[in-house]
C-alpha cells in the first residue's frame, strides 16, 4: 500500500509539471505575440531603448493574466513564482521553463538561451544618465523644491546642498525668468563651494483648471494675543506700524502702512499710542522697538484695524499734529459655504462672484475649453476633493454640479482652488502658451525639462517635436503622471517618451491622489512603480514626503513610513518649508538605511485591467477570456 501511495503521488506530481510546463508555454507564447502585434512602437524606440520597449510589452502582456493560481501552484513545487519579472520578463519565464524542463525529462536545449542585457543594470544606467550619479551612501537621489528666496539667499541654496539635495527643481508656475536665473547662479555657486554636483530640473505649469475670483470681503486686519486656558494673555499681539527693517526677524508679524509715514520717527520705546478701532473698542498700543521707517508695537487685546483708523500718541503740540492715519490694507479673502446636496455652477465668466447662503452657488472656471469635453453623469471634484459631485447639466458656458460630498458642516470653498474631472477625456493639450515660451528658458538652462498633465503619447510627441534642436542627451525629459487618463495610458506614454534618449517618469501623487481616490493611491503608485521597472524607466517619488518636517520641523509617523516606501524610487522630491534643511537630513538618513531592508518589491500578480487594449485568450492560465476589453477605468485597476 505505501508504495501505490508513492507511486500515486509520483504520478500525480509528474502530471502537474506537465500542466505546469504547459500553461507557462502558453504564457510564454503569449507574450510573444504581443510582441509581434507590437513590433512596429518597438522598432520606432531609440535603439538603446529597444529591448526595454519589448521588455514593457512583455509586462503589459504578462499582467492582463490572472497569475495567482499558477504562482501558488509554481510555489507548491519549489518553483520560481515570477513575483520579480519586471525587468526581465521573458529572461524570467525562459528560465522557468528551463527548469521545468529539466523535472518533465523535456530537451532542455531545444527551449532558448537568448543573450540580453540585465535590466537592473539598464535601470541604474538610465537613472544616472537622467538623475546623476549615485549620492555617497545612497542609492536614491533627493529633488528638492527651491523657494523663491533661493534667488536672494545664497546660504540658503548652500545648506540645501550640503543638507543631501542632488536636484534643485524650479516650478516654472512661479516667479519669472529673472529670478530663476538668480536661482541657478546661487545653485552654481554652492555646488562650486560645497563641492557637491547638483543637477537643475524645470517643471512646466500645464493647463491649470481652477475656480475663479469671489468678490472680497472688507479691507481689515485682526490680530489679537496669545492667551492661557483662563484667559491670561501669555504673548501680545504684534504688528509693525510702517515697513519693518530686513532684520525684523519676525516674518509672522504682519506690517501696516501708514498715510503719514514720518510719524514713526519720532516715536519712542516705551511710548503708548491710543487708538479706536473698527468696532469702537478704544485701544492701547505699546512701542517695542522705532527704526527710521517703522516702529514695532504690542497690544494686549484683539483689535480690528481698518484703513483710515486714527493713532495718537495722546500729546499735544499746538498745530503739529500728533495723530497717523492707518494706509491702505488688503481686502480679506471670501469663501462659499458648500453643503452636501448643493449645486455649484461652474462658469466661464471670470468676474468676482457674491458669495450666496443659497443651495446654488456660481463661480467661475479658468478653463472654459472644458465644457466641450465635459458630459453628464462625471464626476467633479473641488479643492483636492474637499469637495465632490456629478454634472448634472452642461451648456456651452457653464457645468452645473450636484455636490455628493462636502464636510459634515459644509466646507468653504475659495478661489483659484483646484478643479478635477477624472471622468473626462480632455482635449485640451498639456503643453500651454505660457509653457511654450518658458521651454526656451528651460531649453538653455535646465538639465530636466518636466511636464505635467501629461494624459496621453500624444502631449510627449507633441513636446518632443519641440525639443528637436536640443543636442543629444542635452535635456532628460520626465513625465509627470497626475491624472487618470495619463495612468491609463501610461504604457503608450513611456513608448513614445522612448525616442528621447533620457526619460524618467514622475508619479505626481497630490493630484494623482484625487483623481483616483486617496483610498486607492497606494494601489496606483505601486503599479506605476512596476511598470516603469518594465520599462527600465528611473521615477520620481513625489508630493508631501516629510511635508509635515519641512513646514514644521516635526515629522508625522506615517510620513516618515512614507519616506521609507520612497527608497524603492530612483528619485524623492520634497517640496520646500522652513526647516527643509532638517527634511533633506532626515530623508537621506531614511533612504540610506532602507536601501538595507528593500529593493523594489516581491507581490503576487493578479490581472491588471488598467492597461488592457486586446482581448485574453486565457485558456491554460485561469478563466474564460474576457468577452470585450474596453477602456480602462480607474476601477478596472
Amino acid at each position: 500500500m505505501p508504495n501505490e501511495e508513492a507511486e500515486g503521488s509520483a504520478t500525480a506530481q509528474s502530471a502537474e509539471l506537465d500542466a505546469l510546463f504547459a500553461d507557462v508555454s502558453f504564457l510564454r507564447q503569449a507574450i510573444l505575440d504581443a510582441e509581434v502585434r507590437n513590433a512596429a512602437q518597438i522598432e520606432a524606440v531609440r535603439p538603446n531603448h529597444r529591448y526595454s520597449a519589448a521588455n514593457l510589452i512583455h509586462y503589459v502582456e504578462l499582467r492582463r493574466h490572472d497569475m495567482r493560481e499558477l504562482q501558488a501552484r509554481l510555489s507548491d513545487q519549489g518553483l520560481s513564482s515570477l513575483g520579480r519579472t519586471e525587468s526581465h520578463v521573458l529572461v524570467s519565464i525562459d528560465a522557468l521553463l528551463r527548469r521545468l524542463a529539466r523535472l518533465t525529462g523535456r530537451v532542455e536545449s531545444d527551449l532558448p538561451l537568448p543573450s540580453v542585457p540585465d535590466g537592473a543594470e539598464l535601470l541604474s544606467r538610465n537613472a544616472v544618465a537622467l538623475l546623476g550619479p549615485q549620492p555617497a551612501g545612497r542609492v536614491t537621489r533627493i529633488m528638492v523644491t527651491l523657494p523663491t528666496e533661493a534667488a536672494s539667499d545664497p546660504p540658503l541654496v548652500r545648506d540645501m546642498l550640503e543638507s543631501g539635495m542632488d536636484i534643485a527643481r524650479i516650478n516654472c508656475a512661479h516667479d519669472d525668468p529673472a529670478t530663476w536665473e538668480a536661482m541657478l547662479a546661487n545653485i552654481r555657486a554652492g555646488t562650486a563651494s560645497s563641492h557637491r554636483p547638483c543637477l537643475v530640473s524645470m517643471d512646466l505649469g500645464g493647463p491649470k483648471l481652477r475656480t475663479g475670483p469671489i468678490q472680497p470681503g472688507p479691507s481689515v486686519l485682526k490680530v489679537r494675543p496669545s492667551r492661557d486656558a483662563l484667559g491670561a494673555v501669555i504673548e501680545p499681539a504684534r504688528v509693525w506700524l510702517g515697513t519693518p527693517p530686513p532684520d525684523a526677524g519676525q516674518p509672522s508679524v504682519p506690517a501696516v502702512p501708514l498715510q503719514e509715514p514720518a510719524w514713526v520717527g519720532s516715536r519712542r520705546v516705551g511710548e503708548r499710542i491710543q487708538t479706536v478701532d473698527a468696532r469702537g473698542a478704544r485701544r492701547t498700543m505699546t512701542v517695542e522697538r522705532v527704526t527710521a521707517a517703522g516702529c514695532l508695537v504690542s497690544l494686549r487685546q484683539t483689535a480690528y484695524l481698518v484703513p483710515g483708523m486714527i493713532l495718537s500718541d495722546g500729546k499735544k503740540s499746538g498745530t503739529k499734529s500728533r495723530n497717523a492715519r492707518i494706509g491702505p490694507l488688503p481686502q480679506a479673502e471670501r469663501t462659499i459655504l458648500v453643503r452636501r446636496g448643493d449645486r455649484i455652477v461652474l462658469s466661464d465668466d471670470l468676474s468676482p462672484v457674491e458669495p450666496t447662503t443659497d443651495a446654488l452657488h456660481r463661480i467661475g472656471c479658468t478653463l472654459p475649453d472644458v465644457f466641450a469635453d465635459a458630459r453628464p453623469g462625471e464626476r467633479v471634484l473641488l479643492d483636492d476633493g474637499k469637495i465632490s459631485g456629478v454634472i448634472t447639466a452642461v451648456s456651452p458656458g457653464a457645468l452645473t454640479v450636484e455636490v455628493r460630498a462636502a464636510g459634515v458642516a459644509g466646507t468653504k470653498l475659495g478661489a483659484e482652488k483646484g478643479i478635477n474631472l477624472p471622468d473626462t477625456r480632455l482635449s485640451l493639450s498639456a503643453l500651454t502658451e505660457q509653457d511654450i515660451e518658458d521651454l526656451e528658458f528651460v531649453k538653455g538652462h535646465a538639465d530636466i525639462v518636466e511636464m505635467s498633465f501629461v494624459r496621453s503619447e500624444n502631449d510627449v510627441r507633441d513636446l518632443l517635436n519641440r525639443l528637436d534642436q536640443v543636442p543629444e542627451g542635452g535635456l532628460g525629459v520626465v513625465l509627470k503622471i497626475e491624472t487618470v487618463a495619463g495612468f491609463d495610458a501610461l504604457p503608450q506614454i513611456l513608448l513614445e517618451a522612448m525616442r528621447w534618449d533620457r526619460i524618467g517618469v514622475m508619479i505626481a501623487r497630490g493630484d494623482l491622489a484625487v483623481e483616483v481616490g486617496f483610498e486607492r493611491l497606494s494601489e496606483v503608485q505601486e503599479e506605476i512603480l512596476w511598470l516603469c521597472e518594465a520599462a527600465h524607466a528611473p521615477v520620481i517619488w513625489a508630493t508631501e514626503v516629510l511635508d509635515s518636517m519641512a513646514r514644521t520641523g516635526i515629522p508625522s509617523r506615517a510620513e516618515v513610513t512614507d519616506a521609507a516606501m520612497a527608497e524603492r524610487a530612483e528619485c524623492v522630491m520634497l517640496n520646500k518649508g522652513p526647516y527643509i534643511d532638517e527634511a533633506i537630513r532626515m530623508l537621506a538618513g531614511i533612504l540610506g538605511r532602507m536601501q538595507d531592508h528593500m529593493q523594489k518589491k516581491r507581490s503576487l500578480l493578479r490581472r491588471l485591467r488598467a492597461w488592457d487594449r486586446e482581448p485574453v485568450e486565457e485558456e491554460g492560465v485561469n478563466g474564460p477570456p474576457p468577452a470585450v476589453i474596453a477602456q480602462a477605468t480607474t476601477s478596472d485597476v
